[in-house]
């Protein structure tokens, strides 16, 4: 089954509006992975609006589930990864004030650098993910780089499915089948939700995890955090 890794920026969001530790992030993710999630995730960014170097250091030791940490590999963040030893590492190509993530990379272009970091990444024993568009050959060369995964970026997807789903998945489709046949493992992340997970999972059930937080977080507003974690795994059974 692919597994669910629920992304905590935006209640670390709304603990830094007002200060103090009010949502607790670590009680959160704790509680998170209690009801049912298999994976956290965190981007902490250079400016530290959301979650912080330091919420980084105190989840890693009580988590008991898959830890993902997102980001651009500015040398601050890949000496944080290190140090933390996360399960694993997506990596982005966010510039510092970008509000959220919005492309993949382009892996060719940026071939040599990444080869540089995923090598270093993978020696100190961190799975490494690599963020791209759903592009095949973006796909191959993040292969041949020496990534173990890719991160299909899914907003275009989630934009267009209320318009033509079958239309808005078929480049996912596509790529997706180029990572199996290139050997990579398979996440996705950005802007799924419980109205196009479910069909995302039917066409690329071979995905290995997705990762989902505005969405989530916004639904549990609504439906309460344990119940909404619960409707998120249920789109992702066979």
């Amino acid at each position: 089954m692919t597994k669910l890794s629920v992304n905590i920026n935006k209640i670390a969001t709304i603990r830094n509006a007002r200060g103090g530790n009010q949502p607790d992030v670590v009680k959160a993710a704790l509680d998170i992975e209690k009801f049912g999630a298999a994976g956290i995730t965190v981007h902490p960014r250079p400016d530290e609006r959301h979650i912080r170097y330091a919420d980084v250091l105190a989840l890693k030791p009580v988590l008991t589930t898959e830890f993902n940490i997102e980001g651009y590999p500015q040398p601050s963040f890949v000496d944080l990864v290190k140090r933390v030893q996360p399960t694993q590492v997506t990596l982005v190509p966010d510039a510092p004030d970008q509000i959220t993530s919005n492309h993949g990379w382009d892996t060719q272009t940026h071939f040599s650098f990444l080869s540089e970091v995923v090598g270093e990444l993978k020696a100190a024993g961190v799975r490494t993910s690599i963020f791209v568009d759903p592009v095949a050959a973006m796909v191959e060369s993040a292969a041949k780089l020496g990534a173990d995964r890719v991160e299909l970026y899914t907003e275009p997807y989630a934009a267009q499915y209320g318009r033509n789903r079958e239309q808005a998945i078929a480049p996912f489709v596509e790529a997706a089948i180029r990572a199996r046949d290139c050997g990579l493992g398979l996440n996705a992340g950005h802007d799924l939700s419980l109205e196009n997970l479910a069909y995302y999972y039917e066409q690329i059930p071979w995905t290995d995890e997705v990762s989902i937080g505005h969405a989530l977080i916004c639904d549990a507003l609504y439906f309460g955090l344990e119940a909404t974690v619960g409707k998120y795994l249920a789109c992702l059974q066979s």
